[in-house]
């Protein structure tokens, strides 16, 4: 798979758990309705699936990877949902991050690992 590709799952992944794990926080933490579980938990479920998508052989290898978007992806939350923009050690740590993210799934492996 494309790294386009490849960034587009872990994206739509982190999108489907933010929001998810969003409607749990809303309903135990805002005094959201109870209905809003049920699109959290069908987003939650869309995230499972995506990250299963992810182009890797290992699960952990894809979890790990998928660890730095999430992060970058909770922060453009902060910035775009809550109204909280980001400060400069939270772009600082979003990029390293990332950077760990690409080495983990980009890296050169050797055959079967």
């Amino acid at each position: 798979m494309t790294a386009p590709g490849t960034l587009a799952i872990y994206a739509g992944a982190a999108l489907a758990e933010i929001a998810g794990c969003f409607a749990v926080w809303a309903w135990m933490r805002q005094g959201a309705s109870a209905i809003w579980l049920v699109p959290g938990v069908a987003s939650l479920a869309a995230f499972a699936w995506l990250l299963a998508l992810a182009p890797s052989d290992f699960a952990g290898r894809a979890y790990a990877a998928y660890g730095g978007v999430y992060i970058a992806a909770s922060l453009l939350w902060l910035w775009m949902v809550e109204k909280q923009r980001p400060d400069a050690w939270d772009l600082t740590g979003g990029a390293i991050c990332l950077f760990g993210a690409a080495v983990i799934l980009f890296g050169p492996r050797a055959m079967g690992s």
